[in-house]
């Protein structure tokens, strides 16, 4: 039977011992991107059928990888849910092989499609593609990472970092057609098409983010 809701133990479980180890990571991959992962994957659940447990679980430990390299951090995420002995409380260990593979699966660059649908569920959930959403977190991903770099320097590597991931040429793949995704999308690929356009929304975001550290 598919589960519509996660279970009250499972969600108690994952906020105190789970979630809490993304106060580790930088501003574009902290608590809140992690909630708001977990709440477009439970929404898509409800939408595809999937199994609310799994999908719950498959999105708390989708980047917690970034203890370890950034470039494998979803495998090191699938690895860690896959060792995590404590979840065959709620799985089996054919649940947690789906699950592991799903988290392996949610990186834009992976060079495959998602083996299962929990797997476009979270690469789906991943990816909020509100242009302005996407602009500060890169930026805040540019700070927090190359804090030597002055502000030109942030432009250039902000410019690769959109061409190479979200233009029409990039690497990004949606999963789910008719999402709210896809028309953010269009309209983020709009602005890099328009460099001045683009620019005096980096200045300002920037600008923003720069006063908080």
């Amino acid at each position: 039977m598919i589960n519509n809701t996660a279970s009250l133990d499972l969600v108690e479980f994952v906020e105190t011992q789970i979630l809490p180890r993304y106060a580790e990571f930088d501003k574009a991959h902290n608590l809140s991107h992690v909630t708001r992962v977990i709440r477009n994957s439970t929404a898509l659940a409800r939408q595809t059928g999937a199994d609310m447990n799994m999908v719950y679980v498959i999105a708390a430990y989708h980047d917690l990888g970034l203890s370890g390299p950034r470039a494998i951090h979803h495998l090191t995420s699938g690895k860690i849910l896959m060792q995590d002995a404590r979840l065959k409380r709620w799985f089996s260990p054919e649940q947690i092989k789906v699950m592991k593979e799903a988290v392996e699966d949610h990186r834009a660059s992976a060079s495959h499609a998602p083996r299962s649908i929990y797997g476009k569920i979270v690469a789906e959930a991943d990816r909020d593609l509100a242009p302005e959403t996407v602009i500060r977190r890169t930026i805040q991903f540019g700070l927090a990472n190359y804090p030597e770099m002055d502000t030109e320097g942030h432009w250039k590597r902000f410019c690769q970092h959109m061409a190479e991931k979200y233009s029409v040429n990039g690497y990004i793949r949606l999963w789910i057609q008719g999402s709210e995704n896809e028309r953010n999308l269009n309209e983020l690929r709009s602005l890099i098409v328009h460099p001045e356009k683009m620019r005096a929304v980096f200045n300002r975001i920037f600008l923003e983010e720069s006063r908080t550290l």
